[in-house]
């Protein structure tokens, strides 16, 4: 096996779904680095469960500007793995030209390359320094990211510096120079058990009918407003979506708890906030238990930039463009210049057979190492 798919199964046989503590996969990564000669700044913290989470900032090589990559460690869960060989998603598996095994393709894969490529530079060789950001809990409303903002002196650094940015999600290697955002609600309505039969139980579902009603006609207007809408996306409204998620024990017993949420895809200019104060207003005024959770914002840069234009040239891509779903780069938002590039696809992402094709972990290490070479080595790094 080539370098790139042993560290690939490295990775993957680290459990790190997001609820567990990662202590173990961030301990890896960090022995990798502190090999590479990077200077490393864990930053841990307790995550609302209890959990002890660590991300990792870390950097290489003196001067400013430089290249900044970011990667998460965490996994989503597997219900029923159906990959081959094996019924452990952890047990890496390759089979057909790709890699199984969960986080094979999201994004530990990407991570991988990364590393690999960082390996073909040394510190003596570089005129500005090459970052390495590996968060906790991206899959769970970007928790270390924000925490990675909020306590990392290293970012600190990062963001005064401003290099240029990648966030390694799977993209095939193509270059997206914009993404939308996500924020979410739930909803919770409370009333008192009691027999059907009886007058003793309040329904805490009816409040929750006329809430859904709401939600309903937002979601009506979110197909049909052009002013919630931006033709650069596809699909190009805010992906209002709704959800209930309990409402009722048994056919005999009054509903004491009902449960429902709302979630939005924002994009640059149209966040939604409108129809989220809707949402709180109605809430506050049937009495219904309101929670926001945590998203993240959308990221955009110019596609006419000189520094996506390089990229596109650099990985052979068409051209750049957009997606739909949310990554990291919507919390770390104070850069200039960021794209997302990432070998793997992202239809591979959370399924219960995901994998990776070593073709593109192959080629991912060749990519960023020439994003290394152009704007951590070449003379014209530090203006970048």
């Amino acid at each position: 096996m080539s370098p790139v798919v042993d560290l690939t199964s490295d990775l993957i046989r680290f459990p790190s779904v997001s609820h567990r503590c990662n202590e173990d996969v961030a301990a890896f990564i960090q022995q990798r680095l502190d090999r590479l000669d990077f200077t490393t700044e864990r930053v841990s913290y307790i995550d609302p469960a209890g959990v002890t989470k660590v991300s990792l900032v870390a950097r290489r090589g003196e001067g400013v500007g430089g290249l900044a990559y970011f990667a998460h460690n965490d996994v989503v869960p597997v219900d029923d793995w159906q990959g081959p060989g094996s019924n452990d998603p952890f047990d890496p598996i390759i089979d057909g030209g790709r890699l199984y095994g969960r986080g094979s393709c999201d994004m530990k894969g990407s991570l991988a390359a990364m590393l690999i490529a960082a390996q073909s530079v040394t510190a003596a060789q570089q005129q500005a320094p090459l970052w390495i950001v590996v968060t906790a809990d991206e899959e769970t409303g970007f928790g270390g990211a924000r925490n990675v903002v909020d306590q990392s002196q290293l970012y600190r650094q990062m963001v005064e510096q401003q290099p240029v940015a990648v966030i390694g999600e799977p993209t095939s290697l193509d270059i997206v120079h914009a993404h939308k955002g996500i924020d979410g609600f739930r909803l919770t309505s409370r009333g008192k058990a009691g027999h059907s039969s009886s007058r003793d139980g309040v329904n805490a579902t009816l409040p929750m009918i006329s809430m859904l009603q709401l939600l309903k006609s937002i979601h009506e207007r979110t197909q049909s407003d052009p002013t919630l809408q931006d033709s650069r996306f596809d699909p190009p409204d805010l992906s209002w979506n709704i959800g209930i998620t309990g409402g009722g024990t048994a056919i005999n017993v009054t509903p004491a708890k009902c449960q429902a949420w709302g979630s939005l895809r924002t994009m640059p200019g149209i966040d939604g906030s409108e129809l989220v104060a809707q949402v709180q207003a109605k809430a506050d005024e049937l009495g219904i238990v309101f929670q926001r959770i945590n998203g993240c914002g959308p990221m955009w840069i110019d596609p006419d930039a000189p520094f996506v234009r390089e990229m596109v040239e650099l990985t052979g891509s068409e051209k750049s463009k957009t997606v739909c779903y949310g990554t990291d780069a919507g919390i770390f938002n104070s850069f200039k210049q960021m794209v997302v590039c990432g070998p793997g696809d992202i239809a591979q992402a959370h399924t219960v057979d995901e994998w990776i094709d070593l073709q593109q972990l192959d080629r991912g290490v060749e990519v960023y190492r020439q994003v290394i070479q152009r704007w951590c080595c070449a003379t014209s790094s530090r203006q970048a």
